[in-house]
């Protein structure tokens, strides 16, 4: 369901996570004190301050491969791809058809890494089921708990909302939080992050999708919410309007030698945005979208180059 693309169209733990202030002198931002060149990219949760790395996975129709045995077993290369590349963060939804069954497959054929920041979503508009959808997840995922819940599109988030506070006091989830996507109910978004003790918004932002820097994305800092990109690359939209355009010649002062890690690091290098997840069926792909999450990071002024560049095309 992608957008038609207009072609024209800091957390207080920033300097620990790899966001620095912007110093003048170069356009890409060095990697976290500490790090070498190297090391794979993280941010801060500011309501717990666990740390994650900048990219994780999205499972949105990718894997919604249902008993398919070749396809199942692909899924499961590709989280072995992005386990072995460092990434921690898989997000599903009961939304998403046999996902998270096909998540839950390849977790019992790889083992559950120490790592795993599992998320998932609550996605029912009768919020007396609320707590059983979860747990039937719960079992789809065969883990003892999600480090993430989110009320999926703020259906029935009142009440949902209400559930996911308790599961937190029981420790049976992390954090909380919830979702939007295609850049709707912003409006909504922006009244429950201001008034509501969550600790994560989803929302869809990228490079052509850049409203959410008006209002979300200042007030997710202000508020000390963590951000979950969703549809990164608008479901392929975004690589398809690259296709054959050159990368600019500042690209490589960040490692950007592909357009995909080019539009990932634009997302990931904003200064409020905890994780992108861009979602996949390939393993070069991953490993493509898990090097994005290395290296130096645009600063603000790349970054406007990079969105009028892209605009440009």
């Amino acid at each position: 369901m992608p957008n038609a693309i207009a072609r024209r169209t800091l957390l207080k733990g920033a300097a620990a996570t790899g966001v620095l202030a912007l110093a003048g002198r170069s356009r890409a931002q060095e990697a976290p004190s500490g790090e070498t060149a190297g090391a794979l990219l993280t941010r801060q949760v500011p309501s717990s301050g666990i740390e994650l790395p900048v990219v994780g996975m999205g499972t949105w129709i990718t894997f919604n491969v249902g008993n398919d045995s070749d396809a199942l077993a692909e899924r499961t290369a590709v989280m072995k791809a992005f386990f072995g590349a460092g990434g921690a963060v898989i997000d599903s939804s009961p939304m998403y058809g046999s996902s998270q069954a096909t998540v839950g497959h390849g977790l019992e054929q790889l083992g559950i890494p120490d790592r795993l920041f599992a998320a998932d979503k609550v996605w029912t508009s009768d919020v007396s089921d609320g707590q059983a959808q979860i747990e039937a997840t719960r079992q789809h995922w065969g883990v003892d708990r999600f480090g993430l819940m989110q009320v999926h599109n703020l259906l029935g988030w009142p009440g949902h909302l209400e559930t996911l506070q308790a599961l937190k006091e029981e420790g049976l989830v992390g954090h909380i939080g919830i979702t939007t996507s295609h850049g709707r109910r912003h409006d909504d978004i922006e009244e429950i992050m201001a008034r509501q003790p969550i600790d994560f918004v989803q929302l869809t932002y990228n490079i052509a999708d850049r409203e959410p820097e008006r209002r979300l994305l200042p007030l997710a800092s202000e508020r000390g919410i963590a951000v979950v990109a969703n549809r990164p690359f608008q479901r392929g939209a975004l690589i398809e309007a690259t296709r054959g355009a050159p990368l600019p010649g500042f690209a490589a002062e960040i490692g950007a030698e592909t357009w995909p890690k080019f539009l990932l690091k634009f997302i990931v290098s904003h200064p409020a945005l905890t994780v992108a997840i861009p979602a996949t069926r390939s393993v070069d792909h991953v490993r493509e979208n898990m090097a994005a999450a290395r290296g130096p990071l645009p600063d603000a002024e790349m970054r406007r180059q990079m969105a009028d560049h892209f605009d440009s095309l």
